[in-house]
């Protein structure tokens, strides 16, 4: 699948130089707070002496996403990026505005929407462009790191663009609990990578603003995986042996048919039968209750996880193997 001979180089980065087998920290500077704050977007850069790909591991995208921020910073204080072969590009934070206001955006903008980007743009679609343009230029292929949103749980899973087969190929080499092809949104990173002939798997763990310690180790395992499979690593990286990574072909939400307080029976990640009570809805005054039963038998691959729902809002993501 990846016939390509890989061959890292010196890597360039606003006129900073990593050569082969050396490593170091760049800042780069975006913007300014309204009180004259410096706003830099840290990153890291390990050029292995031996030959293998270029990988960029991104974090953060989604300024709120913490799950993707705290694997890769945890990543970088077990020296996990000890890299002997090939290079990795680590970016912990790249929406540091969106994290620093508990959000999603940037300044009102979705940066993963926002892609190709300009230069003269806004903020959200500078800095897009910056990361295509400074960043990404340089990879082989790429791990971009996300939760869910809006209270919604994901469970620890890879998604690919279908058409990319070698997308689908570092899906199976991360072997996630969950994977399956998903069409990459329009403006969105992993489309334009796409266009560009640069693969990207996305990891989606847990949900916004909210630790989950199952998702982050299995995120941390997955990078492993893939780093050890082109030998960029140690062989004496301890990663435990995984289960079967189950591909999901279809799926979609059970949405609530009543507004009230929701109530969940089920943990994410379980199988459920056709039929199956996952949770209840009920009125705040004790009058009514709804049962929300499963469709089908199918894999919670997402749940969501706020207690007050309205009619038609999404309550979990099944999907079938």
């Amino acid at each position: 699948m990846f016939d390509k001979a890989f061959k890292n180089q010196e890597v360039l980065i606003r006129s900073e130089k990593i050569k082969l087998g050396e490593s170091k920290l760049i800042k780069i500077p975006v913007d300014r707070l309204p009180t004259g704050t410096l706003i830099e977007i840290p990153i890291y850069v390990f050029n292995g002496k031996g030959l293998g790909p270029t990988v960029l591991l991104q974090g953060g995208l989604h300024g709120d996403e913490t799950n993707s921020i705290e694997l890769v910073r945890r990543m970088l204080i077990d020296k996990s990026y000890k890299i002997h072969s090939g290079c990795v590009i680590v970016v912990p934070l790249l929406n540091i505005f969106g994290f620093l206001d508990f959000s999603r955006e940037l300044h009102g903008k979705d940066v993963n929407r926002s892609f190709p980007g300009s230069r003269r743009g806004s903020l959200a679609s500078r800095l897009a462009y910056y990361l295509m343009k400074e960043i990404t230029k340089n990879v082989d292929f790429a791990i971009d790191y996300h939760t869910g949103g809006a209270q919604r749980s994901n469970y620890p899973q890879i998604r690919y663009t279908p058409q990319d087969e070698r997308g689908k190929a570092l899906a199976n080499i991360f072997d996630a609990p969950l994977k399956f092809g998903s069409k990459a949104i329009p403006k969105s990173f992993r489309n334009e990578c796409f266009k560009h002939d640069i693969p990207v798997i996305v990891y989606e763990g847990g949900e916004s603003l909210r630790l989950d310690e199952f998702s982050i180790q299995e995120g941390i395992y997955g990078t492993l995986r893939v780093l050890r499979h082109f030998n960029m690593i140690s062989d004496t990286v301890e990663i435990p042996k995984h289960h079967t990574s189950v591909e999901i072909v279809k799926k979609s939400w059970l949405r609530a048919k009543a507004a009230g307080i929701f109530t969940t029976k089920v943990v994410n990640g379980a199988f459920v039968e056709k039929g199956q009570i996952l949770g209840f809805i009920m009125d705040t005054y004790g009058e009514t209750k709804f049962s929300v039963k499963s469709p089908r038998d199918g894999y919670i691959i997402a749940k969501n996880n706020f207690p007050v729902v309205n009619l038609g809002d999404p309550l979990f993501h099944i999907g079938n193997s």
